[in-house]
């Protein structure tokens, strides 16, 4: 090396944009976390209602059963309340809806109704033939081939006892 000669430093900046670059975009990722954990589902509207009804309907005729109870349950009454809400809203909402929201509601209304008069009236002949009593509880099948009572297995008479394992 001559004495004038110096060696050449060279000093390499570009990692420090890169570095700035990186913690950017992490903070940016971070960020995006945070805002998807405090976002709010989609916005509740007016098809949301006649599925609630629609669904409270159909629960009190039996359709599924009762969430805290297991069991399904018969409220013919407060099935034909939760109807009549959706003719309420159907009334009221006349002219202020889309063709699909108005669809919906017109079929489900329609729905339920055959289904309310198809279960009222199997309530009904089940009641005219004894299977159930006046409150709706079921009544002893004694002379019923083919209906079970509690305690018995299906397909066996009453007083008859069920067959090992079952």
């Amino acid at each position: 090396m001559a004495d004038g000669d110096q060696p050449k430093i060279i000093v390499d900046d570009d990692w420090k944009s890169q570095a700035q670059a990186e913690k950017a975009k992490l903070a940016e990722e971070v960020k995006a976390k945070e805002a998807a954990k405090h976002a709010t589902p989609e916005e509740i509207g007016f098809i949301d209602l006649i599925r609630l009804l629609a669904t409270q309907a159909l629960m009190y005729m039996g359709a599924f059963p009762d969430p805290q109870t297991g069991k399904a349950m018969v409220a013919l009454d407060i099935a034909k309340m939760n109807i009549d809400l959706l003719g309420v809203v159907e009334e009221k909402t006349k002219g202020n809806l889309t063709d699909d929201e108005q669809k919906m509601l017109e079929g489900t209304l329609h729905e339920l109704r055959l289904q309310y008069v198809e279960i009222a009236r199997a309530i009904q002949k089940a009641a005219d033939e004894g299977r159930i009593g006046p409150d709706g509880t079921m009544q002893p099948a004694r002379d019923q081939p083919g209906i079970p009572t509690p305690g018995t297995a299906p397909g066996t008479a009453p007083g008859t006892p069920p067959a090992p394992g079952v």
